[in-house]
């Protein structure tokens, strides 16, 4: 049996990110193909993020991984929100390292080879709301929370709960430090139908303090 090169791998991979039944598919030639993976791994001419899922060590790699395509595949279903999501929007000054998602499973979290990646649960219902598809270079496509549903998800599950409008105005602007002349271009409508889905009264506050509506039903 001929040998399969990890050149020859890449060559039939269309990501640098790549899964065990992709592997499995091109070494089928291999009475035991965990075998020659296992060898890639300790040429490191593959990187395990987690079991079942690979990236291309440096010979073989041809472009940038895409650890936001990575974010979505290690655990799913997920999409990228929180610090990571309002970085990435030019909310917040800070350049955030650790990918933040959502998921509606339980949360998780995973240090790998390329970084830290978070999931924080959202009830299947809030989870879906305010969630588009992104696209990245070469035809990555990775599900994102809107900015405005970034923000939410981190009033809600990263904060504590606001006494009043000064007290969400002083943590929006001062410890977030979140760009003030972003705060008008917020979608309302999606703001008010995320703020009435999870009924938490830091988007009540949220929702007062961006359009000066009042709520009744607060909890």
């Amino acid at each position: 049996m001929r040998t399969m090169h990890i050149q020859e791998i890449r060559s039939k991979a269309p990501f640098e990110e790549i899964d065990y039944v992709f592997l499995k598919s091109v070494l089928k030639e291999y009475a035991q193909p965990r075998n020659k993976i296992q060898s890639l791994l300790k040429s490191k001419d593959l990187i395990r993020i987690k079991k079942g899922l690979y990236v291309f060590g440096p010979k073989a790699k041809r472009i940038p991984y895409c650890k936001e395509s990575l974010a979505n595949l290690i655990y799913g279903p997920s999409a990228i929100s929180l610090e990571y999501a309002l970085g990435f929007y030019g909310l917040i000054p800070e350049r955030v390292e650790e990918i933040s998602s959502i998921t509606p499973r339980r949360h998780k979290e995973f240090t790998t080879p390329l970084g830290r990646f978070s999931y924080d649960h959202l009830h299947p219902k809030r989870y879906a709301l305010g969630i588009t598809q992104l696209e990245f270079p070469n035809n990555h496509f990775v599900l994102f929370a809107t900015q405005e549903k970034a923000l939410c998800d981190t009033l809600v599950l990263k904060c504590p709960l606001f006494r009043n409008k000064n007290n969400l105005e002083k943590f929006l602007l001062e410890d977030m430090r979140l760009e003030h002349e972003h705060l008008p271009k917020f979608d309302k409508k999606l703001i008010e139908k995320i703020t009435k889905e999870y009924n938490h009264s830091n988007l009540y506050l949220l929702s007062d303090y961006l359009y000066g509506e009042h709520h009744a039903n607060r909890r």
